[in-house]
């Protein structure tokens, strides 16, 4: 084999799994469509560290927030990566938000989440002068990262341990061959791979990648649901010096006020369902219409918000395995005891908080494949 583990996708979810296997001492390769590490979701989203009280008790996606975020504070720390733990409150403005948030407490606690306080809204307005609220919840563990710097500590870590990171190298083929893969590469040098070991991380193309794996059954490869989450600026000093969560809203976390490591404020994701599943055509530009919804969402809780304070910036796109209405699905670790193919993983429905939890994915990957 040309090398023992090649990984699709260079976002932080790949390049985690790259280095996960490559300071274990394995020739590792990364292939990367773009021109860039981390062109897709990993760089269009609010750089958040996330605490793991939303997700089902024993989900991957609980399991793997909690555990990924304990892993990662420790490596930004250690990699001398920006990073800060603000904090979060989740606000209630009614009854019916009260309880939402009452559940998501319950959850968090039976989810492991350091530190969790219910507290009245007369507290979180005593925190935050600018924030109306009926109650809240406060999560001190949660943070904001510089994600490129992070995806950047990876790339060095694969590198400094030998593996590479190939830009411009899409997989137009893959291949299962006696003991590994053969995968297929377009781009300006086109070639064949063989491999022992292979993770599709492609993120949105990762059921793209799927379907190129001859002989790999199609129904074991998920629908994909793909929604576009806008964020807005704001101007003028922050309003607030913590994160602010409105209650959860169907497909996503609601319109929430973050806070970069320079402390400037955006809102965001908002949630647009897509009609196509083709990420390709996907359409980055933000409406500026939009901003009507964000006005009506963020006054919710914070009133004083004036006119004209808010402007389009940018927007990203979510790989969903679930559709409007329906109960948010779980992230997907599709090693071979579900496939049957030795050596091979696949991973879909990798979205928030996937960052968060890209360590902890890596390290459940590698044991998916120890054989």
């Amino acid at each position: 084999m040309d090398v023992d583990v090649v990984i699709v996708g260079a976002g932080a979810v790949g390049l985690a799994v790259a280095a996960e296997f490559a300071r274990l001492g394995h020739d590792v390769l990364v292939l990367e469509a773009a021109d860039g590490i981390g062109t897709g979701t990993s760089s269009r989203n609010s750089e958040v560290i996330h605490g793991g009280m939303y997700y089902p008790t024993n989900s991957l996606r609980h399991r793997m927030c909690v555990e990924g975020r304990r892993k990662l504070y420790a490596y930004l720390e250690a990699r001398g990566v920006p990073h800060l733990k603000r904090g979060k409150l989740i606000v209630a403005t009614s009854d019916t938000e009260t309880a939402k948030i009452e559940s998501i407490h319950a959850t968090g606690l039976k989810n492991d989440v350091e530190n969790l306080r219910l507290i009245s809204g007369a507290e979180a307005m005593a925190w935050e002068p600018n924030l109306r609220c009926t109650a809240a919840l406060w999560s001190p563990e949660t943070g904001i990262v510089d994600s490129h710097g992070y995806m950047l500590a990876l790339q060095g870590e694969i590198e400094d341990h030998g593996g590479s990171v190939v830009f411009e190298t899409p997989v137009t083929r893959i291949e299962i061959i006696d003991g590994g893969f053969r995968v297929t590469t377009g781009g300006a040098g086109p070639g064949d791979i063989t491999c022992q070991r292979l993770v599709n991380s492609a993120g949105l193309y990762a059921h793209q990648v799927a379907r190129s794996i001859e002989g790999y059954r199609a129904a074991l490869i998920p629908k994909l649901v793909l929604a576009k989450g806008n964020y807005f600026g704001c101007s003028g000093k922050p309003a607030f010096s913590r994160l602010i969560y409105p209650a959860p809203v169907d497909g996503g976390l609601g319109v929430h006020v973050t806070l970069d490591l320079v402390g400037r404020m955006r809102f965001g994701p908002d949630v647009e369902w897509l009609s196509t599943s083709d990420p390709a055509v996907v359409d980055y530009r933000v409406d500026a219409k939009r901003s009507d919804s964000f006005y009506a969402a963020i006054r919710r809780y914070w009133p004083g918000l004036s006119d004209g304070a808010i402007t389009a910036d940018y927007s990203g796109c979510r790989p969903k395995l679930s559709g409007p209405g329906e109960p948010a699905a779980d992230f997907r670790i599709d090693g071979p005891e579900l496939h049957g193919v030795a050596g091979l993983v696949n991973l879909f429905g990798i979205e928030s908080p996937g960052l968060t939890s890209s360590l902890a994915i890596a390290e459940e990957v590698r044991r998916r494949v120890a054989n």
